[in-house]
């Protein structure tokens, strides 16, 4: 009798057994299947590089209309600007009538957009740029003077698509009170239901770290407040952003907010290092001024294309500060074909010498090194073993691609 009881314990210790690894791979297919789908929640193959293009909101804030988007994508082609790889003409806030139509659909408004959205889009296409818009994720935009997207994403989303529409920026003001994380992957799956893909950029403000969550929302997030034309502001914004660089990837971006380069708050020193820093950190490069009437320095500066190469660099890996002493930071990314990006950055009010180590920035001890001007456009005559060094003025910085040889 014990031999047979033993042998039924065994038996049924087996059946249980059999029976929790069944319950175990059921849970673990379904957690499976959950991450296959939050994966796939944003499959637009969109953001393989960051979004580069112009923005209407830092300069003309509310004051937009149809011709001046028009003069404005005019403006990028004539300029050579398109062909750099600025090609998304992004409508920021303002541009809808405060009330829907009967149907419930958003209105262009009719004072300032006559012809539509979609006949804009055709036209901005026509050019070989893209065309984005501006909703939110409340009732109301953050001007409350047209309506936002909550509780009629699908309708929008659908709107948008018939239109032509191509970016949309999605702000967070005038909600219900729900998190954004509840309420942002209702327009991405609303999005998505139309079959035209759309770059979808969070304007959450950083403020529930869409660094942590994006990347299954949107191509973009914002990681900071707004920017404004200041020295302070520009550079706050590239210390906010820097903390969650191990975050962006090809398809999703941190975004410290638009470029300021143009608008006359700062020298041009300012300016360089703020291109420099965006370029660096991979953010998107929507420029924020009036690029109809343009200096030759504003010009020069977003037009560097070295610098841009390493914005649009495939590998798509945000740098970090790997050094701080003082008013000096060594900010430095690794590039494709096994090259360095780095930049000396004098935060201070008087010159510096600033010296990059080989074991901060991720390049072997003992390697001969090239390096790369992309300010000055020139190859450094001498080779580097070890470090780099450089004197640097004041609120201004040196950039470097630096390429081991050996």
């Amino acid at each position: 009798m014990r031999s047979r009881r033993s042998w039924i314990v065994v038996i049924l210790m087996m059946l249980l057994c059999l029976l929790m690894e069944m319950g175990v791979y059921a849970s673990s297919r379904n957690m499976h299947s959950d991450d296959q789908h939050k994966r796939n929640l944003l499959a637009n193959g969109l953001g393989t590089t960051p979004p580069m293009g112009w923005n209407s909101w830092n300069h003309f804030s509310c004051n937009i209309d149809e011709q001046m988007i028009k003069e404005t994508a005019d403006a990028l082609v004539s300029t050579g600007l398109n062909e750099l790889g600025y090609t998304y003409v992004n409508i920021d806030d303002c541009w809808a009538e405060l009330v829907r139509d009967d149907k419930g659909n958003l209105v262009p408004k009719k004072s300032t957009f006559p012809s539509g959205m979609k006949t804009l889009a055709d036209y901005v296409h026509s050019k070989g740029l893209k065309l984005g818009i501006y909703s939110d994720a409340g009732y109301f935009t953050c001007s409350k003077k047209m309506p936002g997207s909550l509780g009629h994403e699908e309708q929008d989303a659908q709107t948008f698509a018939s239109w032509g529409i191509d970016y949309l920026k999605y702000d967070n003001c005038n909600d219900d009170g729900s998190k954004p994380t509840v309420r942002y992957p209702v327009m991405t799956r609303a999005l998505m239901k139309t079959g035209h893909p759309i770059f979808l950029s969070l304007c959450e403000w950083g403020d529930l770290h869409p660094a942590l969550w994006g990347d299954k929302v949107g191509n973009s997030w914002r990681t900071t407040g707004d920017i404004n034309d200041s020295w302070d502001s520009m550079i706050s914004r590239a210390d906010l952003n820097e903390i969650y660089a191990d975050h962006a990837r090809p398809g999703g971006w941190n975004d410290p907010d638009m470029l300021e380069i143009g608008n006359g708050g700062m020298t041009k020193n300012e300016y360089i290092v703020h291109f420099s820093l965006w370029s660096i950190s991979k953010a998107p490069l929507l420029i924020g001024c009036d690029v109809r009437n343009m200096t030759k320095d504003t010009k020069e500066i977003i037009s560097n294309t070295e610098v841009i190469a390493v914005n649009q660099d495939p590998l798509g890996a945000q740098a970090k500060k790997v050094r701080m002493e003082g008013d000096s930071e060594i900010w430095a990314g690794p590039l494709s074909g096994y090259r360095v990006a780095l930049v000396l950055l004098n935060r201070g009010p008087v010159r510096l010498s600033i010296t990059a180590n080989w074991d901060d920035i991720g390049i072997p001890n003992g390697s001969l090194v090239e390096a790369r001007d992309v300010w000055e456009h020139k190859t450094l005559k001498t080779h580097f073993v070890g470090n780099i060094t450089a004197t640097v003025d004041y609120h201004s910085c040196k950039m470097y691609v630096l390429k081991p040889i050996s």
